[in-house]
């Protein structure tokens, strides 16, 4: 029987790493091609990996629970006419991952375990301790690497299933470790210029303690909850936000949609809300202003050619995913719809694939669907900008005629436009949403379905 490596496949853009939730299958199981092998989970979506062809599952490389990199080998699968049983190679050692963010090759990890007693690693982490704590092979070579001992590592409050210590455990526990206050000023040294300036350490803040009354309950946040608010956290210390607010008269659009709507659906088989309208003209104006569809790697602008516009979604379980429609530009209304509709219900049915939320270059989101008039939204990372309309209401106006204004009742709306200050101005992105409520107010009644 020859043996095929099974890879932790490729899931979508800026996807480097997916945890193993369950093996649908065990060792010395049948398998059949691109029947379901494993289930992962990443920061984005949950999926299967299935059999790449006929075989039998000789060896399962990773255990649930763990952190697998992409590219990774997860398992190995026997082919041909033989059902034998092949034991499997060595697993190669998995890179340590450091509290900066870097990754120590296995020879690098190797002359970090020579040194043991300076480090102190005379210890050896086993898979479990005494406490019963199940330790990742991710979570035992960060501790190795960063010098923890296994009395350490069972001090460490786990937040993964069953109390498990993640990656994130560790490394928040490595960064408080090596990062003690210092309250005196760092000195200069002797060798140093003497017109180099004194830094003075800056004290890291701790969290603050949080009170647990006798009547409160403390709910785990799930895995979904966790990814949703390290992504928040780490939007808002990467881009400098900044909200400007414009408020649109979408009468022509509300009466027009009223008396098409039936219509629209017979005809096209999808229903027409408000969103795709929203959608078609946040595309002409990021065609308008391309500065807006822009990314930054450091000190480099990439601007994005195609326009992939994020249609952020809530859950029935509270969480929030942002399904991306592909080449928004090259799509009419009824593209539009047709995409909003299908990616909206199975983004409510947890059947989106991982390529159905990368790529997205520009997020919108209706804060009117749960009656706010506006919000000041946060950018979706790598954007640069992100756009929230508020509830349309019926509000006293003045009309501007040829004949003079007059007062009326019109169906308006707030447009929020948060930006990122280190690309986008004040000028681009008050602007841009400008654009945007001009093309909304500028809308043909008359249009046909």
């Amino acid at each position: 029987m020859s043996q095929i490596e099974l890879l932790l496949p490729k899931m979508g853009e800026s996807v480097a790493e997916a945890t193993i939730i369950k093996w649908v299958k065990k060792e010395g199981d049948a398998v059949k091609a691109d029947e379901p092998i494993i289930e992962i989970a990443t920061d984005k979506v949950d999926s299967e990996v299935p059999a790449p062809e006929d075989g039998v599952l000789l060896k399962c490389l990773v255990n649930e629970g763990d952190v697998v990199q992409v590219g990774q080998p997860i398992a190995l699968i026997g082919t041909g006419a033989s059902s034998s049983v092949v034991e499997a190679p060595a697993k190669p050692a998995a890179p340590a991952v450091h509290s900066n963010g870097a990754v120590s090759s296995p020879v690098q990890v190797a002359e970090i375990a020579s040194v043991g007693q300076e480090i102190q690693l005379a210890e050896e982490i086993l898979k479990s301790g005494p406490s019963g704590k199940f330790y990742s092979p991710l979570v035992r070579n960060i501790a190795k690497a960063e010098g923890i001992s296994l009395t350490e590592l069972e001090k460490i409050t786990g937040t993964g299933q069953g109390g498990r210590v993640t990656k994130t455990d560790i490394l928040h526990y490595v960064e408080n470790k090596t990062s003690a206050p210092v309250s005196a000023p760092v000195v200069a040294s002797t060798s140093a210029s003497p017109s180099a300036p004194k830094v003075a350490a800056v004290e890291k803040k701790s969290k603050p303690a949080v009170f647990i009354g006798a009547n409160d309950e403390v709910v785990e946040m799930d895995r979904m909850r966790k990814l949703i608010a390290d992504h928040m956290v780490m939007s808002k210390q990467t881009s400098p936000h900044v909200t400007s607010y414009v408020e649109a008269d979408v009468t022509n659009i509300v009466m027009w949609r009223e008396k098409i709507k039936k219509q629209f659906e017979q005809k096209h088989k999808t229903k027409l809300t408000f969103t795709p309208l929203f959608i078609e003209a946040l595309v002409r104006a990021i065609k308008d202003f391309p500065g807006v569809n822009v990314s930054v790697d450091e000190n480099k602008i990439i601007y994005r050619r195609d326009i992939n516009i994020g249609m952020a979604a809530a859950l029935p379980s509270g969480n929030l995913i942002v399904p991306v429609i592909k080449n928004a530009d090259m799509l009419n209304l009824v593209g539009i719809a047709s995409k909003v509709n299908d990616l909206a219900d199975r983004a409510r049915n947890n059947k989106l694939s991982p390529d159905e939320i990368q790529g997205g270059t520009y997020t919108l989101t209706n804060v009117g669907t749960f009656g706010n008039v506006m919000g000041t939204p946060i950018i979706n990372q790598p954007q640069v900008a992100i756009m929230a309309v508020g509830a349309i209401r019926k509000k006293p106006a003045v009309i501007e005629t040829p004949y003079g204004d007059t007062l009326g009742i019109r169906h308006m709306m707030f447009l929020s436009h948060s930006y990122d200050h280190r690309v986008v101005d004040g000028a681009l992105g008050g602007s841009f949403v400008r654009r945007v409520a001009d093309y909304l107010e500028a809308f043909d009644v008359d249009r046909e379905v």
